[in-house]
């Protein structure tokens, strides 16, 4: 689905990706986990044409999609729901969801998926017709979640959708995303919170100062040392 190749990216005189490499399958979880910092959303941000790349590729679906503009890339199929939740305040959470839908002109399909949403997150049906600024944290993290998946993706890009929330939080927003795969969306998951994170990948890679110092399953990353004592708290 994706395979990202040698890619480099530089803000100014920072070198905020050296070379990295990854390859992300179809109807997959893969986690990039690492420290504020290390990169993690800065690729995020290279994959949906977001920021410049100095070097590598980037091919989606056997294509490469590297300088193709973001509104093009969206409508290829890639969603992200972006680090900070960042929807529309002054919006209603009906009005954000038909925002994540902008790409497509199928208004019935649209509405089934906005009842698909509701059902998922039973929490936005309350608030339906409230402006965005009025939900809690968690909240506007279901309503970012739900408006990138308006578009129907092939690829799902979440970065850091646990932010900020309280442990009861993170798991509905963590059973949503296993939800999410199991009806057959590939998903790319950057993540601080590496235990849960590596708990619902398939593959998992390490980014510390932007490269890739480790790979593996989800399962293997778990159970190695480097990885408990670096990012799960363990000794």
């Amino acid at each position: 689905m994706l395979r990202v190749e040698g890619l480099s990216v530089h803000y100014g005189g920072i070198h905020a990706l050296k070379s990295v490499s990854i390859h992300v399958p179809e109807e997959k979880v893969v986690t990039l986990v690492g420290a504020n910092g290390a990169g993690k959303s800065t690729l995020l941000r290279a994959v949906s044409g977001l920021v410049p790349v100095s070097g590598g590729k980037i091919r989606y679906a056997g294509r490469d999609i590297l300088g193709i503009p973001s509104h093009r890339i969206a409508r290829e199929g890639i969603a992200m729901s972006p680090e900070g939740r960042r929807v529309f305040v002054n919006l209603s959470v009906y009005e954000n969801l038909l925002m994540g839908a902008y790409c497509r002109d199928d208004r019935k399909e649209i509405d089934r998926d906005i009842e698909w949403i509701f059902e998922t997150f039973p929490r936005l049906l309350e608030r339906r017709d409230q402006p965005a600024a009025t939900l809690s944290g968690g909240e506007q993290q279901m309503l970012a979640l739900g408006r990138a998946l308006m578009s129907r993706p092939r690829l799902l890009l979440l970065d850091e959708p646990s932010l900020g929330l309280a442990p009861l939080l993170i798991r509905e927003v963590f059973r949503v995303i296993t939800k999410i795969h199991q009806e057959g969306t590939t998903i790319l998951l950057i993540e601080q919170n590496a235990m849960a994170a590596l708990h619902v990948a398939d593959y998992g890679y390490v980014l510390e100062t932007g490269e890739i110092v480790l790979e593996g399953t989800g399962k293997d990353l778990l159970c190695d040392e480097r990885v408990k004592k670096a990012y799960l708290g363990e000794t």
